[in-house]
């Protein structure tokens, strides 16, 4: 009589890889740090700006040459798609993907999309300032040494400052429509994984599918 086989436990498949689990959290965290535990223009500020511009750079280039799961070919963006795929969820008929589903990649665009209006409008707000230089500057002001202050604002024309103050005030709307799609992306998560029975905040925290 042969002997049982012994059955070797299998991993549940990776969902995502540890690059869009860095930038997924990483946007995220930094996201709510600018919006709400620090003040817009200070060296945290700004110093949270430029990561969240490397880390946005970091998973544009990814969603070129990644994994399958990772790349842009794999959740095109398809409103229509997205509209079947809302109706299917609230009919409770749902069905999982190797990426993301329509709607969450269609957010997830619209995410990128407004997360690069916020980082560019930054850059026009600050000069392109580097937190090197924001921390110079600040640190010139406590020392009284004013001739080593960046003099912003001397010698701009008026079109000049029109064109910073229209940066500032695209830059609110922007961080607020943010933090607009932020909330519903959270709700869609919440919403997908109670008709898929699974945890997808799991998912991007260990990287593995739920089972």
């Amino acid at each position: 009589m042969a002997a049982p086989r012994t059955r070797i436990p299998v991993a549940p498949p990776r969902l995502w890889d540890p690059v869009v689990r860095l930038t997924h959290w990483g946007i995220a965290a930094s996201v709510v740090l600018n919006s709400f535990l620090d003040e817009g223009g200070s060296l945290v500020h700004v110093s949270v700006g430029w990561v969240l511009m490397a880390l946005l750079v970091m998973r544009l280039v990814w969603g070129a040459i990644g994994p399958a799961e990772a790349r842009f070919s794999a959740f095109p963006p398809n409103p229509m798609a997205a509209l079947r795929h809302l109706r299917d969820l609230a009919m409770g008929q749902v069905r999982p993907y190797p990426s993301h589903n329509p709607a969450g990649a269609l957010m997830a665009y619209a995410l990128w999309a407004t997360l690069s209006v916020v980082i560019v409008t930054g850059l026009v707000m600050t000069g392109g300032a580097t937190p090197m230089q924001v921390a110079e500057e600040k640190a010139a002001v406590a020392s009284g040494d004013w001739s080593a202050l960046i003099k912003t604002g001397e010698g701009e024309s008026d079109e000049d400052r029109a064109f910073g103050k229209a940066a500032k005030e695209v830059h609110e709307v922007a961080a607020n429509l943010l933090l607009v799609l932020a909330a519903l992306h959270l709700a869609g998560v919440f919403l997908e994984s109670r008709a898929l029975r699974r945890n997808l905040v799991a998912a991007m925290l260990t990287g593995h599918r739920p089972k």
